[in-house]
């Protein structure tokens, strides 16, 4: 659809097919603007030589137009605790019961990795495809939003939650990002401080008291804040 030489004779917004005229097919008038400043949005409606204006919500005009999309998550993975469409894409939330994790601990490039067995408490994975999770450790599956989630006790774990994958890549398919994660080869890097309350200073030292063990101790858990924080939390890529 172009705009013809009579758009100056024309209604202002009225544009034409760009057919031959013969056809004779009617011009298409201009029914609705939105102006989007940076303070507000203006809706402007037309109708024949009347208009009006008016300010309303950008999140009312997202609802109205996303009426005619439909959203299906497909099949969830197991054990998923919550789905959420995110600026950032979709997450899963994906709750792993409390077991015994076999993990590779790479603390010098010119040395043998050490390895482990280690006990580890309920983990809350927030996953994404093909990108890097968040890890919270829980004392229980959580059923309600002011259950207390925990610091991880992990190493290659952020403050916030968020994993240092280094040169890892996490599967698009989130249901194998559990398992990911503890095939993946540790160091004793991000914040090792804090996720233990036995060994504050170094989370390496919990896993040596752990290793061969059969049940975390969750006495020993660091509080980081509850599952509705972990809901309106953002989760963006650094």
């Amino acid at each position: 659809m172009t705009v013809t030489k009579q758009e100056k004779t024309d209604k202002i917004g009225v544009y034409r097919w760009d057919l031959p005229e013969q056809l004779e097919v009617p011009p298409d008038p201009l029914q609705l603007r939105l102006d989007f400043h940076h303070q507000v949005v203006v809706m402007h409606v037309f109708d024949g030589e009347l208009a009006s204006s008016k300010i309303v919500s950008a999140m009312d005009v997202a609802h109205a137009l996303s009426r005619e999309l439909s959203y299906s998550t497909g099949l969830l993975p197991k054990n998923t605790l919550w789905w959420s469409n995110t600026p950032e894409g979709p997450v899963f939330a994906l709750w792993e019961e409390p077991k015994v994790w076999k993990v590779t601990l790479q603390e010098h490039m010119n040395e043998p990795p050490r390895r482990f067995a280690l006990p580890m408490p309920g983990l809350v994975f927030l996953c994404s495809p093909g990108k890097t999770p968040w890890v919270f450790a829980t004392k229980r599956r959580p059923t309600r939003m002011s259950d207390i989630v925990y610091r991880a006790p992990l190493c290659n774990v952020f403050q916030s939650g968020r994993v240092c994958p280094g040169n890892h890549r996490f599967p698009r398919d989130v249901g194998q990002v559990p398992d990911s994660f503890f095939r993946s080869f540790f160091s004793p890097t991000a914040d090792l401080q804090n996720r233990s309350v036995k060994f504050p200073q170094n989370i390496v030292h919990l896993w040596e008291f752990l290793d061969g063990k059969r049940k975390y101790p969750l006495a020993d858990l660091v509080k980081h804040g509850r599952l509705q924080d972990l809901l309106q939390m953002e989760m963006k890529e650094y």
